[in-house]
């Protein structure tokens, strides 16, 4: 067992609920203290697994404060609608269409997914290639939080859109888009995270180096450009030419905050921090701001979004990454103050880096170990999966690779294996490894830590089916898993999560799952 830490503080402008922002928290370190299930293995049926069919892209699900009447909704946004579901039944209550065109119905997403698990050779493939041009492709509004108010925020490329109900007090009642804030003049790039402060104000990033905070009902807003951001669209536009799509963005993923007014974000081959004063966005070290290099060997930049580790004022305090080096190094950031007698590692180009652990999924031999996937992280360990195909066929560029994983995982040819938790250790200041199990897969889900029942949740696959593995927290030794079926219950990407009764709760390729354990 590693040390403790204090417990993260709860954002109070956020919904009370287990889940009102993506990853989470605002450190989103994708935890709770709840106790999820604990097993047996099993094979689950249709009485064991709530399901939904929605339509693409519906990756968060994000549950609303009570109603008058006690009742709560699960909130999602996908590519074509915002929805809302009953928290207990997963039932459709209201849709709101948004997106450029119409989601598939459920006989052509049946269709789909019966394609995925029977076709093989290049059919197969073709199959999947047709799916993400027509469901990913151009994707917006991945990032989204739900306030205490009940508004659910939604971040867009071109900005931010808040949907609330027609009749606060009815959780049946039509959705209704309440406010839309547009990128205004000045502000360059496509905005790719949402998080919030501790006081209230929307946090919003652009691919372009831009750090907002935007006051809830859009009335005010503050700005600055992060430190070097002035190469930023010389990079995305040789990022999109190169990769064929715009996902590789001098700013790639969502930010995290702090209760202390920090605001952590990584560009291609830096991480920064930025202070939020209540007034304004500083970058002056005086306030506390900094920004540090980290290693970046495939020159693509870190693929996570930041998280915090360290609460209390007697922890040490870190912000952790996945850096950008072929083979993926969990990297802890000191976010404070820098320790007067902490020496530089070695192979660390910043001296504010306070550890490196190289994610090789125990094998040293490795040369490719890349995560699309926030690192996970609770007390002082933190830990990363592989998503890196077990082969690509001939032909398929390094930016496409990731399809072979996020529609074809559960393909053995195809499956990627390995979790990898490194650990910090306080009295000797030291981040080294932890555990490493081969044993399970987790091709593309964003895991979670239940911390009362000590196991880490994720989508996995076995044998051509998916499932859902329970890990260990504390050893890494597989716990237990649940067969769960067809690539409809394919995480594609999402997380997997515990509501507030400690049921797993997750995003699929089509709908939306709860596992009755």
């Amino acid at each position: 067992m590693t040390s403790p830490t204090a417990p993260p503080p709860a954002n109070p402008w956020l919904a009370d609920s287990a889940y009102p922002i993506a990853h989470g928290r605002c450190d989103q370190q994708d935890n709770s203290p709840v106790a999820g299930p604990t097993g047996p293995t099993e094979t689950l049926g249709p009485d064991d697994i709530q399901y939904t069919w929605i339509g693409p892209g519906h990756f968060g699900g994000f549950i609303s404060p009570p109603y008058p009447d006690g009742r709560q909704v699960i909130w999602s946004n996908g590519r074509n609608e915002i929805v809302k579901l009953d928290h207990d039944t997963l039932e459709l209550l209201a849709v709101h269409p948004v997106g450029p065109g119409r989601s598939p119905t459920v006989p052509e997403m049946l269709e789909a997914v019966r394609g995925l698990d029977t076709l093989d050779g290049d059919a197969l493939v073709e199959h999947a290639i047709g799916l993400a041009l027509r469901d990913m492709t151009g994707l917006d509004g991945v990032y989204a939080a739900v306030d205490r108010d009940n508004v659910l925020y939604v971040g867009r490329k071109e900005g931010v859109v808040a949907f609330t109900d027609a009749d606060p007090a009815d959780p049946t009642s039509p959705i209704v888009e309440a406010r839309r804030w547009p990128r205004p003049p000045g502000i360059e790039g496509l905005f790719v995270g949402l998080n919030m402060t501790f006081d209230g104000w929307l946090v919003l990033t652009t691919d372009h180096g831009w750090v907002v905070t935007l006051a809830r009902d859009f009335s005010r807003y503050h700005a600055v450009r992060l430190p070097g951001a002035e190469a930023a669209a010389a990079h995305c536009a040789r990022m999109a030419a190169e990769r064929g799509h715009t996902g590789y963005g001098w700013v790639r993923t969502s930010c995290c905050v702090g209760d202390d007014g920090g605001i952590y974000v990584s560009s291609v081959d830096h991480t920064h921090k930025v202070i939020w004063t209540g007034e304004g966005l500083s970058l002056d070290p005086a306030d506390g701001a900094w920004s540090a290099p980290y290693r970046n060997g495939t020159g693509v930049g870190s693929g996570t979004t930041p998280s915090l580790m360290g609460f209390g004022p007697d922890d040490d305090r870190f912000v952790v990454i996945g850096d950008g080096d072929p083979v993926v190094g969990i990297t802890l950031f000191w976010r404070d103050e820098i320790p007067d007698d902490w020496e530089q590692l070695p192979g660390a180009p910043s001296r504010r880096i306070a550890g490196i652990g190289t994610a090789n999924m125990g094998d040293p031999d490795r040369t490719a170990v890349q995560t699309e996937q926030s690192i996970t992280v609770s007390g002082y360990r933190a830990m990363t999966v592989d998503n890196e195909p077990a082969r690509v066929p001939e032909g398929f560029d390094a930016g496409r690779a990731r399809l072979f994983a996020f529609y074809l995982g559960h393909r053995p040819e195809y499956t990627p294996h390995g979790m990898h938790a490194f650990a910090w250790d306080p009295v000797a200041r030291r981040f080294g490894h932890d555990w490493v199990t081969r044993e399970v897969a987790s091709p593309n889900s964003v895991p979670f830590v239940s911390e009362g029942s000590d196991l880490v949740y994720t989508c996995g696959a076995r044998d051509g089916r998916w499932t859902i593995e329970a890990v260990s927290w504390s050893t890494g030794e597989p716990a237990f898993h649940y067969v769960t079926g067809d690539s409809r219950f394919n995480t594609l990407g999402a997380g997997v999560t515990l509501d507030g009764e400690g049921r797993l709760l997750f995003g699929t390729i089509f709908g939306k799952a709860r596992i009755l354990r």
